[in-house]
Formats: C-alpha cells, sequence, structure tokens
C-alpha cells in the first residue's frame, strides 16, 4: 500500500510530534498500569476495567501507528517571508463575502485543519479555490451543496 503524501506546515509537524511522545510516554504507562492493575484481580472474562484498557490500547497504537504514518510520507512546507503575494499552503488569508464581515484563515495541510482555529485545508473547497491567488482577487468558491460563493481576498500574510 503506498502512503499519500501528507503536507504539514512545520507547526502542524510539531504539534503530531508532541502528540505522538504524549502518547507513546505517559499514555502508554497509563494503559499498561490499568492493564496491570485488572488482570490482577482475575477471571479477565468477565472483568469490565481490563476489557476497557485494552480497548482503549488498541486506540492509542492505532493513533501512534497513524501519525508515524504521516510522519513518514510528510512534505513540510516551510512557511518563508518570501512569497506572500499568492496564497499557498502556510499563509494567512484575510477575505471578505460582500460585506459580510472580515475573515481571516491559516491554510494548512489535511491533518492540521480546525475550523474553530480558522484553520482550513489546502484541500477543502475554501482552500483549494484559494490557492494561486493573489491579494485583491474575487475567488468564486463551490461550496459541497453546489453553491457559489465569491470571496475577496484583502491580504495574505
Amino acid at each position: 500500500m503506498a502512503l499519500t503524501p501528507q503536507l504539514l506546515t512545520p507547526a502542524g509537524k510539531a504539534k503530531l510530534l508532541e502528540e505522538l511522545a504524549e502518547l507513546k510516554g505517559p499514555r502508554r504507562e497509563e494503559i499498561a498500569r490499568r492493564l496491570k492493575s485488572a488482570i490482577e484481580m482475575g477471571d479477565l472474562s468477565e472483568n469490565a476495567d481490563y476489557h476497557a484498557a485494552k480497548e482503549d490500547q488498541g486506540f492509542v497504537e492505532g493513533r501512534i501507528q497513524q501519525i508515524e504514518a504521516i510522519l513518514f510520507s510528510a512534505t513540510i512546507i516551510e512557511e518563508t517571508d518570501s512569497n506572500t503575494s499568492v496564497v499557498q499552503i502556510g499563509r494567512t488569508v484575510t477575505l471578505q463575502e460582500g460585506s459580510d464581515p472580515v475573515e481571516v484563515f491559516h491554510i494548512v495541510g489535511a491533518n492540521e485543519a480546525n475550523p474553530r482555529e480558522r484553520k482550513i485545508s489546502y484541500e477543502s473547497p475554501m482552500g483549494s479555490a484559494l490557492i494561486g491567488h493573489k491579494a485583491g482577487e474575487t475567488v468564486e468558491v463551490t461550496l459541497p451543496n453546489q453553491s457559489i460563493l465569491k470571496v475577496k481576498i484583502l491580504k495574505i500574510e
């Protein structure tokens, strides 16, 4: 199975490395303690604590494998100050739709996207529509429901 290349900003890579360290260290240790305690109780067939700890262990180990695969195939997009003339991964973009309030988004890799933090993936409808455009341009974004949103790029940082 070939790995799909992942694009990450340096901040996204750092966040994944931090999560990986937490999972491989304290989380694994905590699950090991829970398993040991549950095993000491005996009769594992009806031991809810044991089964819960085993399930948590499976989730943690799966997430560790997922993060390691992402990091293995990741291309880090350096956020340099040299080219802020076009929207690209790692840039912060200030937009306005019509007379609506101004909105600011950070264009990131798919694994870093978090709409609550105003981080949108370059693969999202908005992100992919903005990539390659310049400040002052009006861009049409086709939303999943097929409606068209027109946004003006006010600033790229």
